[in-house]
């Protein structure tokens, strides 16, 4: 669970970084790679909730 908390931090930090530089500089390329980082994300977060789920449960 640790492993996959730090996994998201990652990600976030990669999104954050990526989405200043399309918006602020209009880097198209980190655009594409934010919109990456983002659905690594959305999966990293899916998989958080089944873990949490399962460790509430015992």
């Amino acid at each position: 669970m640790k492993d996959l908390v730090k996994k998201i931090e990652e990600n976030m930090d990669l999104f954050k970084f990526n989405a200043e530089a399309q918006v602020v500089k209009g880097n198209k390329a980190a655009g594409a790679r934010a919109r990456k980082a983002a659905l690594d994300l959305m999966k990293d977060l899916k998989e958080f909730r089944k873990v949490s789920v399962e460790e509430a449960k015992k």
